[in-house]
């Protein structure tokens, strides 16, 4: 069992934790549940500009997609960043990022131009995971991480909630165009929070001691590396692109092993000996993503085409799902804490199974009952995901912990762009709720067993064992790849 599997004795709030604590935390969760406002936009108003650009309901899937597919890099570029200079920088420039963005969204002229600036939202966005989560993680103290991991992530779904409600607010009475550039107004507070906040306390020690960080951009785009990584990412987001695009299943299988093969290309050259955990790690984000977002990113078109709600009870609908989600990911995060984080992980996911089938049985008419069921679903299985930047984040040393929990988080995230092209396709023979359910079950499923074994850490010391002497050279400052995982 893992150290960060030990039973905790109960958390003494106001004992642990300093103004500075707090303060710290407060400008974190603000800018996360600004991310979640501004990237929760798209599905809200993906019926409407459906129906503007005359797209099918698969191919408007893909604007969903589009931030995926640019995530992958911004985590890696945004989160060596944090490492090489430090977690708040990064924090605000994903911030402008994502917010430049969102208000370019809103200007689109037609299919492609929306994908583009989505692509620059997701830039932003993998930014912010990286960096918020390894501030918030780097400055509280050691035993209350997951608490304070599952705390930061309950802002997203607020986030996304307040951008349900301003949905229901403007687009029946303006355009959608609005809504996209309403998102820059939220984003002006966190940033004049995060200019005034100190560094995140773990990694200006490790400055002070004069502990040079990994980055990744160094290793991957200086010297002779970039003849190869260059041509290899370009391979990678050429085939992400394609495979969007509606491609025969004999093609799709053949661009994800070239997708597949690209990323563990980069891996190694960028973990060098880690890169067991970093691969182990990424396919572990990327089954998340595939229970969790197909219902994220497709639930607010099941409800406006199969149970015909309004954009009102679409907005109530959504309010249920964001709460139970924040209060998930804070009790998910309590629970780490107390009882070690895979066992919370895993716990309120298998729990989260019970809630899949009758969400999707309800018919119309049960507005109440659905309410319910989905605060607790969306609760159980997304607001697990709490304790996953802790998770992550524990396998990695300090010099090359932003960078490696952008680059396999949001790697991983790819599951989320294909999440709702996977949902719509599957919508098309069985219904749009039957798809939802099923991925949602299968996925759980899996990242049950992932998690529950620790399949990353397993990859990892195997490989170790495999190979002594290479064990013995670290990449970095820190421990042993073998005393972090």
């Amino acid at each position: 069992m893992s150290t960060h599997d030990a039973v905790a004795p109960p958390l003494r709030w106001r004992a642990e934790l300093s103004k500075q604590d707090w303060k710290a935390f407060s400008a974190a969760w603000l800018g996360y549940a600004m991310d979640g406002f501004d990237f929760g936009l798209i599905t809200l108003v993906l019926t409407e500009i459906a129906k503007e650009f005359h797209l099918s309901t698969v191919t408007a899937a893909t604007l969903v997609s589009a931030a995926f597919v640019s995530r992958w890099f911004g985590g890696l570029a945004l989160g060596s960043l944090g490492d090489r200079f430090g977690r708040r920088p990064a924090m605000v420039l994903s911030i402008a990022l994502y917010a430049v963005g969102s208000v370019l969204c809103g200007f689109s002229w037609d299919y492609w131009s929306l994908f583009a600036f989505r692509m620059v939202v997701g830039l932003g966005m993998a930014g912010e995971y990286s960096a918020s989560a390894t501030y918030i993680i780097e400055s509280w103290p050691q035993r209350m991480r997951n608490t304070a991991s599952g705390m930061l992530l309950s802002g997203y779904p607020l986030g996304g909630v307040l951008a349900a409600k301003t949905y229901a607010w403007v687009v029946p009475h303006t355009s959608w165009r609005v809504l996209f550039w309403i998102g820059i107004l939220p984003v002006i507070v966190a940033v004049y929070l995060r200019r005034r906040l100190p560094e995140a306390t773990e990694w200006q020690q490790a400055k002070d001691a004069g502990e040079r960080p990994v980055s990744a951009t160094a290793l991957l785009f200086t010297g002779r590396s970039r003849l190869w990584t260059i041509p290899v990412c370009l391979v990678a987001a050429v085939a992400l692109l394609v495979v969007l695009r509606n491609q025969s299943l004999a093609v799709t299988l053949l661009l994800v092993a070239v997708i597949t093969a690209c990323f563990v290309a980069l891996s190694v050259r960028f973990a060098q000996r880690l890169w067991p955990v970093v691969v182990g790690l990424m396919v572990t984000v990327f089954c998340a993503f595939l229970y969790s977002w197909p219902l994220q990113s497709l639930l607010p078109t099941y409800l406006k085409t199969d149970l015909h709600y309004d954009p009102a009870q679409v907005s109530d609908a959504l309010l249920y799902a964001g709460f139970g989600y924040a209060v998930g990911s804070v009790v998910s995060g309590y629970l780490g804490d107390r009882f070690g984080t895979r066992r919370a992980y895993v716990s309120m996911l298998i729990v989260s199974l019970a809630f899949v089938y009758p969400v999707f049985a309800l018919g119309e008419g049960h507005t109440v009952a659905l309410w319910v069921l989905l605060f607790l679903l969306v609760g159980t299985s997304q607001g697990a995901s709490g304790v996953l930047p802790s998770y992550i984040s524990s396998h990695y040393p300090i010099g090359m912990r932003a960078a490696a929990l952008g680059f396999s988080y949001n790697v991983g995230a790819l599951g989320g762009a294909a999440a709702p092209v996977l949902g719509a396709k599957i919508a098309e023979p069985l219904g749009l709720g039957t798809s939802l359910a099923v991925l949602g079950l299968a996925l759980t499923v899996v990242v049950v067993l992932l998690v529950g074994f620790d399949v990353p850490a397993r990859l990892q010391r195997a490989a170790d064992l495999r190979h002594p002497a290479a064990t013995a050279k670290p990449v970095t400052a820190e421990a042993s790849a073998s005393e972090k995982v």
